[in-house]
């Protein structure tokens, strides 16, 4: 929601509103959650747990010497603790890189498509010509709300604007996904993905002790695919009903059957995402006013 219209801040005003959204997105603070873990180990709690375990087998020879069963016990216990201490910061600590690489993967590659995209669409370039809008603070800031969710475009009508570039609304669908709701079963597919490829111990262990972590939107397999139907379920549902009663309104005047598919799907996708919107919704019908809100 905004209270001023979008085209009325200059592009200075459009690049620090992005870097707000980018450090104000709920990817970006999960990383804070990252690091309040990390803190709770000891400063050198790594080397410390190494240097534990490679004295560990001088230490048990000399128990065993001694046959003192007692403290070898003792002194077992404390190597396999050190060694699990140990695995559990250096996945903290892998996990923190996933999420910064997942975040700067995700806005390099959205903004060069969505700038790919403006360059070759004569339609969505005149639109941003006329508002006199720079392609790079648009595509930035544009990929940047959409992906934190905060459903800002800087044009005064939102995305009304574009709703027959079908191209680009199919480009942003994902963006609103990866920043929310599909956030935590696509970290925990990447992860299993780097396992695959790196068998490194990390990775299996941040898959099979998710809670164990610390990390909010490190889920298990079965809520993660309890979170992937749910969500299909509630979007196929919305857009089974959008279709079928706003197919021929007002609100898809001049739209071809694919661009009303497609901006169906953007605005049902917003309706419990971004908030960003396609259609002018005082045009829309009061009952599917009630489904967003319940969806909501």
């Amino acid at each position: 929601m905004s209270t001023v219209e979008m085209e009325a801040f200059s592009n200075t005003q459009l690049i620090i509103m992005t870097i707000l959204m980018l450090v104000g997105g709920e990817v970006f603070t999960s990383m804070l959650e990252l690091q309040l873990e990390r803190s709770k180990f000891p400063s050198q709690g790594l080397s410390y747990t190494t240097n534990s375990l490679e004295l560990a087998p001088a230490a048990v020879s000399h128990e065993l010497a001694e046959n003192e069963k007692p403290a070898d016990t003792d002194l077992e216990s404390n190597r396999n603790s050190s060694d699990s201490d140990s695995l559990k910061y250096a996945s903290i600590k892998i996990l923190s890189y996933v999420v910064l690489g997942y975040l700067l993967v995700i806005h390099i590659s959205g903004s060069s498509l969505v700038a790919l995209y403006t360059y070759l669409a004569p339609s969505a370039r005149e639109v941003l010509t006329k508002k006199a809008l720079q392609v790079q603070t648009f595509t930035l800031f544009t990929v940047a709300s959409t992906f934190a969710n905060c459903g800002f475009v800087p044009t005064n009508e939102n995305m009304i604007v574009f709703k027959k570039n079908s191209g680009l609304l199919l480009l942003l669908i994902p963006q609103i996904l990866l920043g929310n709701t599909l956030y935590a079963p696509t970290v925990r597919f990447l992860i299993w993905v780097l396992q695959k490829i790196t068998k490194r111990v990390e990775y299996g262990y941040m898959l099979k002790n998710s809670r164990e972590m610390g990390y909010t939107h490190l889920m298990s397999s079965v809520h993660c695919w309890s979170l992937f139907a749910t969500f299909m379920v509630f979007i196929l549902v919305q857009l089974v009903v959008f279709c079928s009663m706003e197919w021929n309104s007002q609100a898809m005047d001049g739209l071809s059957c694919f661009e009303k598919l497609v901006a169906a799907l953007f605005q049902v996708v917003n309706s419990r995402h971004s908030g960003e919107y396609v259609f002018d919704l005082s045009t829309i019908s009061p009952a599917i006013l009630v489904l967003f809100v319940v969806m909501m």
